[in-house]
């Protein structure tokens, strides 16, 4: 209560302040800087109630459409404020300089003329104001569109000791369903059957396939179990199926019943051993591993990989990507390709040519994409879903495609 408390007084103060610096910048439109602070005010009034209803309740499907938008637009909103702010304490403290300067060193003639040149003074709120557009549509974007644009992101990998037999292998992976967050499910019928039409040797889930509760999938499981693949679909558990909701011992009961009749084998710290004209691949499994205190920690490599030749070419699900640098990286058992998720790129970032960029790298050294270390691979996919903030700013929901080629 007093969090919320705190918080609104913290936000009110923000909204007050930027409307202040809206009327500067634009003196002639101050009807515009009042209309704008009140639908502000209203998003975040509406907003923040909303947020604790969702998170307090079942709602699924079609009944989240309104308080997505709402609870997204209300952090695009904030988040984009926070941006503006700056620009307006950079005006201000260059006005006070000014100001300061002129009382010490100017004489009162030209303390006059100063005065006489506001829309100077103006020009760092005014800009600021059209900057912090561009990602506010950003975000407008990221919240009605953005979140269901999955995108194909490829990749060859060469090996030298890839089995002949294996040589042009297609997996395809997708992460973090994040089902009890979805509201539109010809949407996410559309992302899954792009992954069905990559007609793949082996489709691969990389964990949390829920937020809180195991139902979550229920309207999903249809479409789900369409996905086919020759050589099998296997999926692991991420941190979201064990914690919250329902008890943990019932929710991965549930989970991986819901896996079952959706046609997916669930590895928990196993593996998987494909014979193809004589020669052999594995696919190993882990359970979750992470160093959140919030979430169990049963990843157990050692066991997935018990029987396991030490020259048998495998391939590694792990939901966290830490486990990689951890455990992974310096076990014993050479992991040729470990296919990671989790930290879903934050859902907001830039990915370009020359830059690559997320707030989710002060969190995880290693976010998106691939990485290479000591002749081994991490593959870090984006996820499908979303999580809290109901958008994609910059990193769209991820269909990864992985072929294995033998050099």
């Amino acid at each position: 209560m007093w969090f919320f408390v705190i918080f609104s007084i913290i936000v009110l103060t923000l909204k007050i302040y930027l409307f202040r610096g809206l009327r500067q910048a634009f003196p002639t439109k101050k009807k515009w800087a009042t209309a704008w602070t009140v639908f502000s005010v209203l998003t975040y009034a509406i907003g923040l109630p909303t947020m604790y209803y969702l998170f307090e309740s079942r709602v699924i499907v079609s009944d989240r459409l309104m308080p997505n938008i709402v609870t997204a637009l209300m952090m695009s909103l904030l988040i984009c404020e926070v941006i503006l702010l700056g620009f307006f304490i950079i005006d201000d403290i260059v006005h006070i300089g000014q100001w300061i300067w002129s009382k010490i060193n100017s004489s009162k003639e030209e303390e006059v003329s100063a005065d006489k040149t506001p829309s100077r003074r103006r020009f760092i709120k005014t800009a600021g104001t059209f900057i912090t557009a561009v990602p506010f549509a950003s975000y407008l974007y990221g919240i009605t569109i953005g979140k269901y644009q999955y995108t194909y992101f490829r990749q060859t990998l060469t090996f030298n000791d890839l089995p002949k037999a294996f040589d042009g292998l297609k997996i395809v992976q997708f992460s973090d369903m994040h089902s009890g967050s979805f509201d539109n499910k010809e949407s996410v019928a559309a992302g899954l059957q792009k992954i069905q039409a990559e007609a793949a040797d082996l489709i691969v889930f990389t964990g949390d396939l829920v937020n809180e509760y195991a139902e979550e999938i229920i309207p999903y499981k249809d479409i789900m179990a369409q996905l086919s693949a020759p050589l099998g679909k296997f999926a692991i558990l991420g941190n979201h199926d064990y914690a919250w909701g329902d008890s943990k011992e019932d929710k991965v009961t549930n989970i991986l019943q819901h896996h079952k009749e959706m046609g997916f084998k669930v590895l928990l710290n196993a593996h998987e051993t494909f014979n193809k004209n004589g020669e052999e691949l594995s696919l190993v499994g882990v359970e979750n591993w992470g160093k959140s205190r919030h979430f169990p920690k049963r990843g157990d490599l050692d066991k997935a990989v018990k029987g396991l030749p030490a020259d048998r070419f495998s391939v590694l699900l792990s939901h966290d990507p830490t486990h990689w640098d951890e455990k992974v990286k310096s076990h014993p058992k050479h992991i040729h390709l470990t296919l990671s998720g989790h930290t879903h790129g934050a859902q907001m970032g830039v990915e370009l040519a020359w830059l690559k960029w997320s707030p989710i790298k002060f969190l995880y050294k290693k976010w998106a994409g691939l990485y290479e270390e000591l002749g081994q691979y991490l593959y870090i996919n984006r996820g499908f879903g979303f999580l809290g903030f109901a958008g994609r700013v910059g990193i769209p929901p991820e269909i990864t495609v992985i072929t294995l080629k033998r050099s």
